[in-house]
């Protein structure tokens, strides 16, 4: 069971990444982890991310499928979090998934709007070690300013309000080809995300599990 959690910024996909991951025991890809791990060996890299922007289409697919193929013994099994967001990004990890006789099983968006957007992040904080997301509202940390791992939790350079607007569009642009294409061949499922953690996971469990036993 391969699973693509997508969604603009803030839409809660990592948060709902890691619990279908731990509730389903799969494994957990983080895309902007990937990212951000690549930044720091290459500073052409670095200064792509720094900048908000994607680091391009089938350069990212040829670090995304080196990373399958040297972290885990078999791509099957996998949440991944924000990846694809491109058609040739789909249809290249798709060959590669089934190349490996897996498949990309359930493509499903988190829906938010602009305004819920900049009002989550404002509460954002990120762990300076394993990257992994609270909101001090929705989702707090359980060690007030630090992270379960014991990293120093952080609020992110680009999470003031007119960059998270910019974002959102930029999101919203770079993968509305992606959406049209999966919502024609019926392959999209779009999910409330501007609800609570738990209504939004329990969600996502059955629709998984009405994949897993052939009922879509």
């Amino acid at each position: 069971m391969n699973i693509v959690l997508i969604g603009p910024p803030a839409s809660g996909k990592g948060t709902q990444a890691s619990k279908l991951a731990k509730t389903l025991n799969l494994y957990h890809f983080q895309t902007g982890q990937l990212a951000r791990d690549l930044a720091q060996k290459d500073p052409r890299i670095r200064k792509i991310v720094d900048s908000g922007e994607l680091i391009p289409q089938k350069e990212m697919t040829k670090y995304v499928i080196y990373y399958l193929k040297t972290h885990l013994t078999k791509p099957d099994g996998i949440v991944f979090e924000g990846y694809p967001r491109f058609i040739s990004q789909y249809k290249d990890l798709k060959e590669f998934l089934v190349d490996k006789g897996g498949d990309i099983d359930v493509v499903i968006s988190l829906m938010v709007g602009e305004e819920e957007a900049v009002k989550r992040i404002s509460s954002r904080r990120v762990c300076s070690k394993c990257g992994r997301v609270y909101n001090l509202i929705t989702n707090p940390p359980p060690q007030g300013d630090k992270c379960e791992c014991g990293g120093k939790l952080v609020q992110r350079e680009d999470d003031e309000p007119e960059s998270v607007r910019t974002r959102f569009q930029y999101y919203h642009d770079n993968t509305k080809e992606l959406v049209n294409f999966l919502q024609k061949k019926g392959l999209l499922i779009s999910v409330d995300g501007e609800r609570s953690i738990e209504a939004i996971n329990k969600d996502l469990i059955k629709i998984v599990e009405r994949r897993i036993g052939g009922k879509d």
